[in-house]
């Protein structure tokens, strides 16, 4: 505990032991005292391996108050869809750490290199909860180079590590793969802070290669534009206003709602019905999502 508040350790320790049977929580309180006591690769190891058997894959199936808590524990910590043996493996990794951050960084790679995808899952959504985290950043962009959606959306997805982390050529090459792999950008924490102008080139670049080869374009993609759209930029943005659909129309008045400049203004101006619903608050980016 610190300042009245509980750790990310303290939190996963009690999400466990409150949802698994008396046998199993009395496993897991047993191997977080070994490795406190005795945080050595064997132990580590040990009790990652047995974790799915003791405790199960079940949900979590986390509260609003449990989630508010891991917010005030680490601020954008979103454990909403985790697993049972994920919190245990995270509490275990931890539990591990002696305060040398060089051996932490060095076992945590190690357990990497050999982990199958479901562990790796576990220990890319773990990023936020590490000490020294500037030590984690390499790790963090390969899994973010992944092609395997699911570990893409490990790093990606619900985690503040990226946009507190990344720099910029790794910020906008991760949110062009999350559009090139097929995912949604909503659940990218600090998407819209960190929307910049180079990302906004590579997306409305990318949006032409796609409409050139006749492939859909994601409504998503104006969400980043928007912000710093140029008058190419805008151009797209006409072109989405006139050509594209329901969706995509109101993605593009949205993305206009962004902008700074007259010609952007005056560009939204042109579908009042769209700048009314955007004005009232009843057309944003989280309505849109969830149409």
């Amino acid at each position: 505990m610190n300042n009245g508040r509980s750790s990310p350790a303290d939190l996963l320790e009690a999400f466990v032991i409150s949802r698994c049977s008396a046998d199993a929580a009395t496993w897991f309180t047993e191997q977080l005292g070994q490795l406190r006591a005795k945080p050595d690769d064997k132990t580590v190891y040990l009790a990652l391996g047995y974790a799915t058997r003791r405790l199960g894959k079940g949900d979590l199936k986390l509260g609003a108050a449990d989630l508010a808590s891991a917010n005030t524990a680490r601020e954008g910590w979103d454990p909403s869809d985790w697993s049972l043996d994920q919190a245990a493996r995270l509490a275990f990794i931890l539990a591990s750490y002696d305060a040398d951050a060089s051996r932490f960084r060095d076992r945590l790679e190690q357990l990497f290199r050999t982990a199958d995808v479901g562990e790796l899952i576990t220990f890319y959504r773990g990023l936020p909860l590490y000490p020294e985290a500037t030590l984690h950043v390499a790790r963090a962009r390969e899994g973010a180079r992944s092609g395997m959606q699911p570990i893409f959306e490990a790093v990606a997805h619900r985690n503040p590590y990226p946009a507190e982390q990344f720099d910029e050529n790794a910020w906008n090459h991760m949110v062009l793969k999350a559009l090139f792999i097929g995912t949604t950008l909503a659940p990218i924490q600090g998407l819209d802070r960190r929307a910049n102008p180079t990302l906004m080139r590579m997306l409305c670049d990318y949006a032409h290669e796609r409409w050139a080869a006749g492939r859909p374009v994601s409504q998503e993609l104006w969400r980043c534009v928007g912000p710093h759209a140029d008058i190419a930029a805008l151009d797209d943005l006409s072109r989405v206003l006139k050509t594209g659909d329901d969706q995509d129309r109101k993605a593009a008045a949205l993305a206009l709602a962004a902008t700074s400049t007259s010609a952007g203004k005056r560009l939204l101006e042109s579908v009042p019905a769209l700048a009314a619903q955007i004005k009232s608050g009843r057309l944003t980016w989280a309505t849109l999502d969830k149409a």
